[in-house]
């Protein structure tokens, strides 16, 4: 991970002032002329905010544009002061620390420097290359993760190496043992797809074991206050042989509403959603089609809480469900995706 002090800026220049704030970058995206197609995830930390400080992020492209949308400026601090969004390229990249009422604009030729309701500002320059690997898959580019997680309550490993494209184009996705621990494999879209329908061909899963989980879904970092917009479709036990092995779901899951359980069976099978405004359509047919003619396995409508596009992406990942399995995960796995489709 990347350690780049921020810059405070005074009105007398560029210095370092520890007895003020301070920001750090440790996550810093690749430099590009910008645009909206394509994002990547910057991260970093803050040292000496107030309560109720936050983060505006700006990338820079000719101007500085905020980000990640014009509608959702603020990022917060988290736990141990860190704090995470996803941004579109730029050239070069900023974090603001704000107090309460600062109105951020969703352009500007030049930043504001420290002063009235801008604690610090920090500025790094785009890094000579993405900080993690991709992949191209469907016809999609995927960032591959390369950071612990914690999904499935432990932090485990993901190691770039358990996710592949073989000759044919099918994803492999798998859990391997890295030394006394599993590593785990996530990919996600680096474009925001928005409504449409999105569906995912998939070979086997009946082997997977009760305590892994494989799980196709939507993630919006500019939504960390509504369960990052999270729709899903998730192979699972759940670590309780006993249990159906597959459901849709709308974060937050403690509401009963938002999860509807069912029975994947063995061989290839197409997942999919459609999302529309204030409507999501899951449905699991068999074979490798979308077809209306084939065998429909399940299907559920949710029309209540249904997030709305911002800079989600669209992701899978395979990994190890612990918090509380009946059983232990004991012999890795291996999910291989045939196709991805997104149809507007």
């Amino acid at each position: 991970m990347l350690g780049v002090a921020g810059l405070l800026l005074s009105g007398c220049g560029w210095r370092n002032d520890k007895s003020q704030p301070v920001i750090e970058f440790s996550r810093v995206p690749q430099a590009d002329q910008g645009g909206r197609d394509k994002h990547d995830i910057i991260e970093g930390r803050v040292t000496g905010a107030a309560p109720g400080e936050q983060i505006v992020l700006y990338a820079k492209s000719g101007n500085w544009w905020v980000q990640p949308l014009p509608s959702r400026p603020f990022t917060k601090i988290q736990k141990f002061s860190n704090w995470t969004n996803a941004t579109h390229l730029g050239t070069e990249y900023a974090a603001l620390l704000v107090k309460p009422g600062f109105a951020a604009p969703a352009e500007l030729p030049s930043l504001p420097g420290r002063g009235g309701l801008v604690s610090a500002v920090a500025i790094v320059k785009g890094a000579n290359a993405a900080p993690s690997p991709s992949i191209h898959f469907s016809g999609y580019e995927w960032r591959v993760r390369n950071a612990v997680s914690s999904r499935g309550g432990k932090d485990r490993p993901y190691d770039p190496k358990n996710a592949w494209t073989d000759a044919t184009g099918a994803l492999h996705l798998r859990i391997a043992r890295s030394a006394n621990e599993w590593s785990c494999a996530e990919v996600s879209n680096t474009r925001s797809l928005g409504y449409g329908t999105y569906s995912f061909t998939v070979r086997d899963t009946s082997h997977l074991e009760p305590a892994g989980v494989f799980g196709m879904f939507t993630w919006d970092y500019a939504r960390a206050d509504q369960s990052f917009g999270e729709a899903a479709i998730e192979i699972s036990r759940w670590g309780d042989p006993a249990a159906k092995n597959a459901q849709y779901i709308l974060q937050p899951h403690y509401v009963a509403a938002n999860v509807d359980r069912f029975t994947a069976p063995s061989g290839a099978l197409t997942h999919s959603f459609h999302w529309e405004p204030g409507r999501m359509s899951f449905r699991t047919t068999r074979g490798p089609t979308r077809d209306e003619k084939a065998p429909v396995i399940a299907e559920h409508v949710f029309t209540s809480g249904i997030p709305v596009p911002g800079i989600e992406s669209v992701r899978m990942n395979l990994y190890v469900y612990s918090q509380r399995s009946k059983v232990a995960f004991a012999n890795g796995a291996e999910v291989v995706i045939e196709k991805f489709e997104y149809l507007p």
